[in-house]
């Protein structure tokens, strides 16, 4: 019985010294920190919602305080949204910090913009009133745009889905009307499922515009369709997400792809950056083996989770296209074809993930399983022709030519910059990667620098010590007089899509 009066005794004790006569908080002094003075919600599409930004409010008092008021300086009439410690709200009343304790406050905003007089939309977060007053700045700049969405039924809620070939499929979206085939440079576009292009319709999207799919769309040109983007140097067309926060601007697979269809014709693609998709552009249908059915000229396309270019048995010219920071391939020339690139970077130091394929795959077959067995075709490859480009990336191996017999495969390679190091000799006695073959090699350089500036970084720009510097082919480049920047390299070509410059 003694030992049970010791044991209460005890945990008496304990909980006297536990309860805290100090629970009692004092008012606020003025004196609070802030993880921020200003929150920048960076930009927001008219009536689309923002990211959540958090603010750390910090009190390094030796009391536990109470806030009387916490509330937006615009009260409940504000775009903005708060969550303090758990609560949402706009207005809030005593606020509880304990001594040497912080709480999270949580900001989100949607703004119409034909609601307000300054696209840079602002607001206060007020803490506490009279002269113990703090404030938090929230500044947001909101850019009107046209929206283009597919429609949805009123009462079932479905969202329309595109009927392809004759038959419904699962994308949703919908076709262009007429009064949409032409995209301005006056709003950006800002893209939910996939628009589409109708048969013996064209798309043309002038300089300067600005695309943004959401998560999930992309465009797609049907049979007998067209796509024309009509950028120029110095007003070049952007095409990448809806996500405009900073911590977005490099990240792939935001949305989904440029998918031009079999049967699609004379595409044409200029001045252009296509960034941030799964794939930046699939090219399908040979169409013709003379006349190209995408001709696509000083565009770059960064960043796409799986392919930058994705060509199925397709017909491709391309002149001063830069790839880069692909999941799988770069460029993909498969199921034969005929493609023809000059003066082009194709790159590939993609560090998100493993990546299992090269920076330029070419072959001329598919694969298929019909009643559990593989099934191989073939296709020509009426002849895929690389001059005075570069093909690197962070691989050992950055170039594979995957020929299966049966069907024509023909390549040829002059004055280009290859990365290929094959130490464990996995391709000697492989004749496609013979490069002393006369035939379908010429004067080419293998395993030796590109001096990219910062390819991490999408900076494919050679230095001085680029191994291409002046060793580019005159004749093609006389074709192609001016570089991706406009710089003449008629004297002095380099190979690949930029002149070399001096690094800082």
């Amino acid at each position: 019985m003694k030992n049970y009066w010791i044991f209460f005794t005890l945990i008496i004790l304990v909980l006297v010294a536990s309860c805290r006569d100090d629970f009692e908080t004092v008012a606020s002094t003025g004196e609070l920190s802030f993880s921020k003075d200003t929150v920048y919600l960076d930009t927001v599409f008219t009536n689309i919602g923002s990211s959540t930004y958090n603010l750390k409010v910090y009190n390094k008092s030796n009391n536990d305080i109470n806030i009387p008021s916490v509330r937006l300086a615009l009260g409940e009439s504000s775009n903005y949204r708060l969550n303090v410690d758990g609560i949402p709200g706009k207005i809030f009343d005593n606020i509880e910090i304990l001594a040497k304790d912080s709480i999270y406050i949580f900001v989100e905003t949607t703004v119409d913009y034909t609601q307000v007089v300054n696209p840079l939309y602002t607001d206060e977060i007020l803490f506490d009133n009279g002269g113990n007053m703090q404030d938090v700045h929230l500044i947001t700049l909101v850019q009107d745009a046209i929206f283009i969405k597919p429609n949805q039924d009123p009462i079932t809620r479905e969202i329309d889905v595109l009927t392809l070939d004759g038959s419904e499929t699962t994308i949703q979206g919908r076709f262009l009307d007429d009064s949409e085939l032409t995209f301005t440079n006056e709003k950006p576009y800002v893209v939910y499922g996939y628009a589409a292009v109708a048969e013996n319709k064209t798309l043309t999207i002038n300089a300067g515009a600005k695309i943004h799919f959401h998560a999930n769309s992309g465009l797609i040109v049907d049979k007998d369709a067209t796509l024309k983007i009509e950028g120029e140097l110095g007003n070049e067309v952007i095409i990448e997400g809806d996500r405009l926060e900073p911590s977005f601007s490099e990240t792939p697979g935001q949305w989904g792809v440029i998918w031009l269809r079999a049967g699609s014709k004379n595409h044409e693609i200029n001045h252009t950056t296509i960034k941030n998709g799964t794939v930046g552009i699939l090219m399908d249908s040979i169409g013709s083996n003379s006349v190209p059915t995408l001709t696509i000229k000083n565009t770059q396309l960064y960043n796409n989770s799986n392919y930058g270019i994705l060509g199925r048995e397709a017909n491709i010219l391309g002149e001063n296209i830069v790839i880069n920071n692909s999941g799988q391939a770069s460029l993909a020339c498969i199921i034969g074809g005929t493609y023809n690139f000059t003066h082009s970077t194709f790159a590939n130091y993609w560090n998100n993930s493993f990546r299992n394929f090269p920076t330029v795959l070419i072959n001329n077959f598919f694969t298929y399983i019909d009643n559990g067995i593989e099934i191989i075709e073939t296709r020509d490859l009426v002849e895929a022709n690389f001059t005075n480009c570069i093909i690197y990336g962070s691989n050992n191996i950055e170039l594979i030519l995957d020929n299966v017999a049966g069907s024509a495969f023909n390549y040829n390679f002059k004055n280009n910059l290859i990365g290929f190091n094959d130490f464990n000799n996995n391709f000697d006695g492989i004749s496609e990667y013979d490069f002393s073959d006369v035939v379908h090699f010429q004067n080419n350089i293998v395993n030796e620098t590109p001096n990219f500036r910062d390819p991490f970084q999408n900076d494919l720009i050679i230095g001085e010590d680029s191994a291409g510097n002046n060793q580019a082919s005159n004749a093609e480049a006389m074709q192609v007089p001016l570089d991706i920047l406009g710089i003449d390299r008629t004297l002095t070509p380099d190979i690949g899509a930029y002149q070399h410059i001096i690094f800082d």
